[in-house]
């Protein structure tokens, strides 16, 4: 047994420094290819009621008789010249957030990109698919949202699968959240959590050693003894951030009643309506279609594209890290 035992410490022991020398040589790669590449950014910009009227054209050709289809064609050239040029626009951006909230960048160019040339009469639709994750991620594109409203300009958040915990600390910032009626909304509150080997360690009298600066400077560890005053102290700062958190919702959601809705609970947007935490249930799609009649629709997206050999080699560290 104790040849086993010893055979699989050397094996972990080799397996673990292989690992760190691949994740070394993966990062260095990286930082090299970095330097060489050349990125290309690219601002893309549909104009989604054209694509609504090719759907419309094409279905009306498939399914009208010629006669009845030359009638559309006709009515529809009518309500083209009718139609007033200065329409109202509507810009749609996407989010998707992971939990570090990795395009956040992109989304960033994406606001700028559209202020350049949004009016007051305008809109800017942005369709928000987050669970949450880091606070300070999360914080920051709750910022660029108001950047929208600070410039007077009508904002809607579209919720079609989940706004939750950050997603929905960037969702409230709206003066209108829609949301489909099975889509996750709430998660106003703070989680944080890490595993502790001490015990582990101290069974096989391995000392870890910390050296701090200041008394707080580090509270819970992964590998030393979690006492009891830092347990407290990060309580405290866990609490901190949700007040925040609660403050933050309260001010861009005023009908709220924070401290009932706060509590850490999600719900379905068909039962978050009855909290106010949204205003309308109806998908993204439906909105836009129904917009459309009277407004010009451009989705706006910003891409930085990166070789493929970068692509590789980020992927494998992600993989290393995961492992």
């Amino acid at each position: 047994m104790d040849y086993f035992a010893n055979y699989g410490l050397f094996f972990a022991k080799i397996a673990t420094s292989v690992i760190a020398l691949l994740m070394l040589m993966a990062g260095s790669m990286v930082i090299v290819l970095k330097g060489k590449e050349k990125s290309k950014q690219k601002l893309e910009i549909k104009p989604l009621h054209e694509k609504l009227d090719e759907f419309s054209e094409t279905m009306s050709e498939a399914i009208l008789s010629k006669k009845e289809f030359k009638k559309f064609q006709k009515n529809k050239k009518i309500e083209n010249k009718s139609e007033k040029k200065d329409k109202k626009r509507i810009f749609i951006l996407n989010f998707q957030g992971d939990i570090r909230a990795s395009n956040l960048s992109s989304f960033q160019e994406e606001i700028t990109a559209v202020l350049t040339i949004a009016k007051p009469s305008d809109e800017v639709l942005v369709k928000v698919e987050s669970a949450g994750g880091m606070v300070h991620a999360y914080g920051l594109a709750a910022s660029q949202l108001d950047r929208i409203k600070k410039q007077n300009i009508f904002l809607t958040v579209a919720v079609d699968k989940i706004a939750a915990s950050g997603g929905y600390l960037m969702a409230c910032v709206a003066d209108k959240i829609i949301a489909a009626p099975f889509a996750i909304i709430g998660s106003i509150g703070v989680v944080a959590q890490i595993p502790n080997f001490h015990r582990l360690l101290k069974k096989n009298d391995i000392d870890f050693e910390q050296v701090t600066a200041g008394e707080y400077k580090r509270t819970l560890t992964v590998f030393g003894e979690n006492t009891e005053s830092a347990k407290k102290k990060f309580q405290e700062e866990l609490n901190e951030i949700h007040h925040c958190f609660k403050d933050f919702v309260s001010e861009h959601r005023r009908v709220l009643e924070i401290n009932k809705v706060a509590t850490g609970e999600h719900w379905l947007a068909s039962k978050a309506k009855e909290f106010q935490l949204v205003d309308e249930l109806m998908t993204s799609e439906d909105y836009l279609m129904g917009a459309s009649k009277n407004c010009d629709l451009y989705e706006v997206s910003y891409t930085q594209k990166k070789s493929w050999i970068t692509k590789i080699f980020q992927d494998f560290r992600k993989s290393l890290m995961f492992f």
